[in-house]
């Protein structure tokens, strides 16, 4: 029996993925989930059907629905909640966590209302924790692939690097692959503003505008993405690694992406609404969007991909009219455009 116990919080997709991960390196894995139901399934079967199908957990993942059992002797713990429940979910965890405890998150997306990135709403709701400490995890990462054991690379991030090593050390193996970034900023900003290229992506292939159009829009959103993660505080080579590029292809070109399929739907001529609904789990672009065009605003930074796509989510707009729109914008230099977002630095 392993002496290393991890928790997981909690029992979604990438959550179940990531604890997989955990699992084969040797912990022993709590995985915590509000349903009792679905805790019973993953103990007697050993799968968790409404996210990962018919994939068979490893034996040493176990599941709870009573928050402390799941964090009781770890020494990691793993926040993979949807962003805006992960304030609630971290109250929740705060009477059990040691201040020695590996604290990593793999959520990708901003806090609705506060536009907070998920490692400042940890550091407030877990003032034990060394916020230096704090990890992020991000990269080009489909949950179904993770658990089948497909090669995957992602990248991990703290202020400390002892933080950052101590995650690296706990996931990586010989299918995943981790890297490690001092940027926490630029690696959670890549990895919640690709959701919103992603929508458009599939909107895009929803409307039938073939492979030319979306790669423009998988370039174009890279070059968003970067400038409002600049004036964040990212910096900007971090956008052109595993949570900022790695992550946009993958999230704009592949059938497992759920903001791609929710944004063909809408391309299809779906309402919003149904579309949300059809999807059956969350759609974290949809509300990133949101936030993304308020801070747009907020640091003063053009993001006319993004401008856009909050019309048609939130005004009503026609998805061709939007696609006008952004055709007919005036002319413009592409370097000085990039080096607009990426620094004078990348003028060659």
């Amino acid at each position: 029996m392993s002496m290393r116990k991890a928790a997981v919080v909690t029992a979604g997709s990438w959550g179940t993925g990531l604890a997989s991960v955990l699992a084969d390196n040797e912990y022993d894995v709590m995985l915590w989930t509000r349903s009792e139901t679905q805790a019973e399934e993953i103990n007697r079967d050993r799968l968790n059907r409404k996210y990962t199908g018919d994939y068979e957990l490893p034996e040493r993942i176990r599941a709870t629905a009573k928050m402390e059992e799941a964090l009781a002797g770890a020494s990691l713990v793993l926040f993979v909640s949807p962003s805006h429940a992960m304030r609630e979910v971290a109250r929740q965890a705060k009477p059990f966590l040691d201040s020695a405890v590996t604290v990593i998150h793999a959520t990708k997306g901003f806090e609705p209302g506060t536009m907070k990135r998920m490692t400042a709403v940890l550091a407030e709701e877990l003032p034990q924790i060394d916020a230096g400490r704090l990890v992020v995890l991000s990269g080009p990462s489909h949950a179904e692939e993770v658990i089948q054991r497909c090669p995957t690379t992602v990248v991990v991030a703290a202020e400390r690097l002892d933080a950052a090593e101590e995650a690296q050390d706990a996931l990586i193996n010989s299918y995943f692959r981790v890297y490690t970034n001092p940027d926490v900023t630029g690696v959670e900003v890549g990895g919640a503003l690709k959701n919103i290229i992603a929508l458009g992506a599939g909107l895009s292939d929803g409307l039938g505008f073939g492979d030319n159009a979306k790669a423009a829009l998988i370039t174009r959103g890279l070059t968003e993405i970067a400038r409002l993660g600049v004036a964040m505080g990212g910096h900007a080579l971090t956008f052109s690694g595993l949570a900022g590029i790695g992550d946009l292809v993958v999230t704009c070109t592949s059938k497992h992406s759920r903001n791609w399929r929710a944004g063909y739907l809408l391309g299809q001529g779906k309402p919003l609404e149904e579309v949300l609904e059809t999807m059956g789990m969350v759609v974290e672009g949809v509300k990133t969007t949101k936030t993304a065009f308020a801070l747009s605003r907020q640091y003063e930074v053009s993001m006319p991909i993004t401008e856009q796509l909050h019309e048609v989510l939130f005004a009503g707009k026609e998805p061709r009219q939007a696609v006008g729109h952004l055709m007919g914008r005036l002319r413009t230099h592409e370097i000085e455009e990039l080096a607009d977002s990426f620094g004078d630095k990348w003028m060659l």
